[in-house]
C-alpha cells in the first residue's frame, strides 16, 4: 500500500525515527488506522511529545524493557508490566511520552475514536467515549497480540500488503477492542444469513477485475449496499471465506490459467494476476498449491504436449 500523511508518521517522528515502517489502512468509518513498529539502541531517552488526537495508540512490546519510564499529562506511571507480549493501550489526549533506557522493540496501532464509534453505531450500541483501561494497566491479551502479530509482516514489505487483507484485520481489530475495552454491545439482532445471490455475483465480479487487492473493503459493502461488519460476515458465510482469502485463491487459479502459455515469464504472470513480484507470486502459489510456479508449469504443460 503506498505511504500516505497519517499519525504514524507524527509517531515516528516523535521517537526520533522518521524511516520507521508503516502501514496505512483505507478509509474506515471515515477515518484511517496505521500500523508503525519502531526500535532503537539503548539510552534513547524521552519521547517528544506527540500531537493531540481522539485516539488511542494500541502499543505491543515485542521485547523487555526493564527500565522503560511512561508518562500520562505529565505523571509518571506505576506498576507498568515491561515484559514483551505485554499490550498497553496509551490515550492520545493525554499526552503520553516514554523514556527508553533499553534497546526497544515494539509496534503501535492508532485507533481513532471515529473507528470505535463506527463499530458502535453499526451495532446500534451508544458511542464510546473512553476506554475501560487506565493509562498504566497492561494486558495480556492473546486475541490482540495475534491480531497485531497477522499484520506486522507486512511492514517489512509494504508493497505485497493487499488492501482487502489490511482492511479485514483492521475491522478486527477495532470490533474486538469496541467491545472488549469500549464496553461496546448489541442492542438490536444483527442481520443474519449470507449474501443475496447478485450481491455475491457483484462482489465476486468486482473482485476478479482487481486482482490487485488495493480494491477496499468499504466500496465492496458500498456496492452491495451493507455496512463493512455485514458485507465481510455474509461474503464469509456465503463463500467459506472471507473477502482477502477468496482473492488469493483466484489470483492462484488465474496463474495456473497464465503458466499453460510457455510464452509468459513467471514475472509477466505474477503482474497479471495481483501479485507485487514475482518472489510474492512464488511464496502464495507454493503455499496453496505444494509445489513452485515453475515445477507447476514444467508438469502440467509437459503432460499437456505430452
Amino acid at each position: 500500500m503506498a505511504p500516505r500523511p497519517d499519525y504514524g508518521q507524527a509517531l515516528a517522528t516523535a521517537f526520533r525515527l522518521p524511516d520507521a515502517p508503516r502501514l496505512v489502512t483505507r478509509s474506515l468509518h471515515k477515518s484511517t488506522m496505521s500500523l508503525t513498529e519502531l526500535q532503537g539502541p539503548p539510552d534513547h531517552g524521552m519521547t517528544s511529545a506527540v500531537p493531540y488526537d481522539e485516539a488511542f495508540l494500541v502499543q505491543l512490546r515485542l521485547r523487555d524493557c526493564p527500565r522503560c519510564e511512561y508518562f500520562s499529562e505529565g505523571r509518571h506511571l506505576e506498576g507498568v508490566d515491561r515484559r514483551a507480549g505485554v499490550i498497553q493501550i496509551h490515550d492520545l489526549r493525554r499526552d503520553p511520552r516514554v523514556n527508553l533506557k533499553d534497546p526497544f522493540h515494539i509496534i503501535h496501532l492508532h485507533l481513532p475514536l471515529k473507528v470505535l464509534n463506527g463499530v458502535a453505531e453499526e451495532v446500534g450500541a451508544s458511542p464510546v467515549d473512553d476506554l475501560l483501561v487506565h493509562p498504566g494497566k497492561c494486558l495480556r491479551d492473546p486475541t490482540l497480540e495475534h491480531l497485531l502479530q497477522a499484520i506486522r509482516p507486512l511492514l517489512a514489505r509494504p508493497e505485497e500488503a493487499s488492501a482487502v487483507f489490511v482492511d479485514h484485520v483492521a475491522c478486527a481489530i477495532s470490533a474486538y477492542v469496541a467491545q472488549t475495552y469500549g464496553g461496546v454491545r448489541t442492542v438490536r439482532r444483527p442481520p443474519r444469513g449470507g449474501l443475496a445471490p447478485w450481491q455475491e455475483r457483484l462482489s465476486k465480479e468486482l473482485l476478479d477485475a482487481d486482482l490487485s487487492g488495493n480494491m477496499p473493503l468499504r466500496f465492496l459493502a458500498l456496492q452491495c449496499g451493507l455496512s463493512v461488519r455485514h458485507f465481510t460476515r455474509a461474503f464469509r458465510q456465503s463463500t467459506g471465506v472471507p473477502p482477502h482469502r477468496y482473492l488469493l485463491k483466484r489470483r492462484v487459479e488465474r496463474a495456473t490459467q497464465l503458466l499453460k502459455d510457455p510464452a509468459l515469464s513467471l514475472s509477466d504472470i505474477a503482474l497479471a494476476c495481483g501479485f507485487a513480484d514475482q518472489s510474492h507470486f512464488t511464496r502464495v502459489f507454493s503455499a496453496s498449491m505444494s509445489m513452485s510456479p515453475g515445477a507447476w508449469r514444467r508438469t502440467h504443460v509437459s503432460k499437456a504436449t505430452a
